[in-house]
């Protein structure tokens, strides 16, 4: 694999705190007060859009009106509110030293994505950030992993592999085309990475090296 492309949220960085506290901000504007924060932390990686429609009802109108609300808090404090996970930033080192092009391809709007990789000073690792439109008219994964490639004209599909920690990381790499590694420091969990069928499964930054590299 020459070309890697990571998701953002639960795969380089830690961004849950501020996502979830942002979403329950938006909730609240609505009359929802919610505790559960297992169920939050599934905002983390997928569409805002898709997120606000199956967990709670909304239809696309108030989905994407909730979206301006979420915004209203996660570009306040929110994308502060995240961290980098232990081994990513030696993961990206090895990888680059190997000769590996990194990029990164997110559901996250683009714009927020290089806001955070420049906060934590990792943009210098990556050839291209590609993430979702603000409008969030461009959103899917595969979408997204189609327009980092084109950004990056690759049309070799042999030579990438998608990382991410969600289902729709995967399924998103399998519509395209490519292969992909499933992490499991973030939050998708082993069962939904197997079910969406990743062709390898890494438990730490490091392992991603390895299964890249061996």
């Amino acid at each position: 694999m020459e070309y890697v492309f990571f998701d953002l949220d639960g795969t380089l960085t830690d961004s849950a705190l501020g996502i979830t506290r942002s979403v329950k901000y938006a909730l609240k504007k609505y009359g929802i007060i919610e505790e559960d924060q297992s169920k939050l932390n599934k905002f983390v990686g997928p569409p805002l859009k898709d997120s606000f429609m199956d967990l709670y009802g909304f239809g696309e109108e108030q989905a994407v009106e909730a979206i301006q609300v979420y915004r209203e808090s996660y570009e306040v404090t929110g994308i502060k509110e995240n961290s980098v996970y232990f081994g990513v930033e030696d993961m990206l080192k090895a990888l680059k030293n190997a000769g590996k092009k990194l990029c990164v391809a997110t559901s996250k709007p683009e714009l927020y994505a290089k806001q955070i990789l420049e906060f934590f000073n990792l943009d210098g690792y990556f050839e291209f950030v590609g993430g979702a439109s603000m409008d969030e008219k461009f959103v899917t994964k595969a979408d997204i992993i189609n327009y980092v490639a084109d950004s990056c004209n690759l049309s070799d599909k042999s030579k990438i592999i998608m990382v991410g920690d969600r289902e729709h990381d995967i399924l998103g790499a399998k519509t395209f085309g490519v292969k992909s590694i499933g992490v499991l420091y973030g939050y998708g969990g082993l069962d939904e990475l197997k079910e969406a069928g990743a062709d390898f499964i890494a438990n730490t930054p490091n392992d991603v090296v390895n299964i890249i590299l061996k």
